[in-house]
């Protein structure tokens, strides 16, 4: 109970202070993602959500807030929750403050789910780099939710939306987050071998870029390179040079530490079950 009275002290100065509010979801998502300790971040981010939950409640119209909340519900739900159920309740709340940031960011951004993909990729075709942030938000939180609602068929087929959204955002900055929309991509363009209509060269493409442009900090793009196109190509020596590459790497990275710590933790899986996979 003190450290949650202690938070909320620090937020409510912050509030005091005026224009401050609007960096407040940009400095609790970063405070988040420059952390090392999954074991911590997963024990302690629930007071953040709740605390994120609140602030929204004050401050419903908020984009930044939203994106936060968007953003912590997501890495919550993919990092520390191993219970599916659970982790496909977490990331439809993500997907919903992020598609409610996109809606008070721009009002035609306010039925997107409904818009037809035509006018939705219209859309996007009038964004600029303003738009960046909501849009790589909402690509990845709708990411997150048809990974944890595979079996709906409703969800899966909103997945032309996610790749719409994260193409646009490489067309308007590819270097944004450390490339990561490549690597979102790369993911789009593996989920199926080429002889069943996926476009496993293209993916390989985007791995790449991802890692390219994060200078080789992003880990994540590597596992998923490993995991997602060398598997599917049984490529074993891809495989594991970039998960070695990953083990071997420094995971402190301004606003990938986190992740990348997730990343070698994944990593150390994924070659424990390599001899049993190829």
């Amino acid at each position: 109970m003190k450290q949650w009275r202690a938070v909320c002290a620090v937020v409510l100065l912050l509030v005091l202070q005026g224009c401050a509010v609007n960096r407040i979801g940009d400095n609790l998502a970063r405070s988040i993602e420059d952390n090392n300790d999954l074991v911590l971040v997963g024990e302690g981010l629930p007071s953040y959500l709740l605390m994120v939950d609140g602030l929204i409640l004050t401050w419903p119209e908020r984009a930044s807030l939203l994106r936060a909340g968007a953003d912590l519900y997501g890495a919550y739900a993919g990092l520390t929750v191993e219970d599916p159920e659970r982790a496909a309740t977490l990331n439809e709340k993500a997907l919903d403050y992020a598609l409610r940031a996109a809606c008070n960011h721009r009002s035609d951004y306010c039925d997107l789910r409904k818009t037809p993909v035509p006018e939705f990729e219209a859309l996007l075709a009038e964004s600029d780099d303003d738009d960046l942030p909501t849009l790589f938000t909402l690509g990845s939180a709708w990411a997150g939710y048809i990974q944890t609602h595979s079996g709906d068929w409703n969800a899966v087929a909103e997945l032309a939306r996610v790749r719409a959204l994260m193409e646009r955002v490489v067309a308007l900055d590819e270097g944004y987050q450390n490339g990561q929309a490549h690597m979102y991509l790369g993911v789009l363009n593996s989920l199926l071998p080429a002889s069943l209509g996926g476009q496993p060269e293209q993916a390989k493409a985007h791995f790449e870029q991802a890692v390219a442009l994060s200078h080789g900090h992003n880990l994540l793009a590597r596992v998923l390179y490993a995991e997602n196109y060398a598997r599917l190509m049984f490529d074993r020596e891809l495989h594991d040079d970039q998960l070695h590459k990953v083990l071997e790497a420094d995971p402190e990275q301004p606003g990938l530490t986190l992740q990348n710590t997730y990343a070698q933790q994944q990593a150390r899986r994924l070659l424990d079950s390599a001899d049993d996979y190829f």
